[in-house]
């Protein structure tokens, strides 16, 4: 197929080479603007942009898609569709009509519930036990269009950075099985029923709230990590979790219990086990207290 692939993180990246390997034509990348990024601030390019220029793809970083030329020119490129995953800009009517068989995104959760931004972190914090990832027929609204193909998987203890992962892989060989045969996956209505909201993270989630139950903080940690990071403060300093463990014990929220750092939750009690202090790269959690121990009694913040 004539197509235009339209990304930006590294979870559309397997999508595009996918679409590459299998022989379509991939005539355009859209992606977006280069950002600051790191101390420096200095501007990089997306992962879809880094890859397509590795791949020796045409590359187009509009600012927005709702000027009528940028509309012009995409309906110029005579696409078959344009594949979406994770492009981060709303799609104009205009955009999405302009293919042939319209504009196909790869959605990583089990339609319509966690349509929005963050599907992959609502799904850990809200403790599903599968997600999966679609091909859906985009439309208008916000992930309310027509599924084509699903996936699903297990989420067991996975993170939120080995979830996506996994769904970026799985996103990418659905898309791939649909394209093949697109006339063998027509579109199915989402079901009325059993709509959920993904809203983009927010910073103030990330701060562990030992007032929950230690279940919920362990959903918390794997929630946030890689990124941004769940975290505590103690000294004035926080302290990043990217792994924990439930265990046994009570006491105060967020008081800690016992001499291998175990922390109270509402019910029995929570244990990092690797951990990350500001500007020191992430250790175990004996190392960490070799060098820092964190008194029992300590009620952390």
């Amino acid at each position: 197929m004539r197509l235009a692939f339209m990304g930006t993180p590294e979870f559309a990246v397997p999508t595009l080479d996918a679409l590459v390997a299998a022989g379509h034509e991939v005539i355009a990348v859209y992606t977006q603007p280069p950002r600051p990024a790191n101390r420096g601030k200095k501007l990089t390019p997306s992962a879809v942009q880094q890859r397509a220029e590795e791949l020796g793809l045409y590359v187009r970083s509009p600012l927005s898609l709702r000027q009528e030329d940028a509309q012009a020119d995409f309906a110029a490129l005579g696409l078959d569709a344009a594949i979406v995953a994770a492009y981060g800009l709303i799609l104009p009517q205009a955009v999405l009509s302009a293919p042939k068989y319209g504009c196909l995104n790869v959605h990583g959760s089990l339609l319509p519930r966690w349509r929005g931004a963050a599907p992959v972190q609502r799904a850990i914090l809200a403790g599903d036990i599968t997600t999966g990832v679609m091909v859906m027929q985009m439309e208008a609204g916000l992930d309310t269009g027509p599924v084509r193909a699903t996936t699903e998987t297990e989420i067991a203890n996975k993170t939120t950075g080995t979830l996506t992962a996994e769904l970026a892989e799985l996103g990418a060989e659905l898309m791939v099985r649909v394209l093949a045969d697109i006339d063998a996956y027509p579109c199915v209505p989402q079901p009325e029923a059993g709509v959920t909201y993904a809203a983009k993270v927010d910073k103030a989630e990330t701060k562990l709230d030992f007032a929950m139950s230690a279940v919920a903080v362990e959903r918390q940690i794997r929630a946030f990590n890689p990124a941004p990071g769940a975290w505590f403060e103690f000294g004035g300093e926080r302290y990043r979790v990217l792994s924990a463990a439930v265990v046994a014990g009570n006491g105060t929220p967020g008081e800690v219990i016992d001499d291998a750092l175990s922390i109270a939750c509402q019910d029995t009690a929570i244990r990092p086990m690797l951990i990350q202090r500001s500007g020191k790269p992430a250790m175990p959690l004996a190392d960490l207290l070799r060098g820092k121990a964190i008194p029992v009694g300590t009620i952390l913040i």
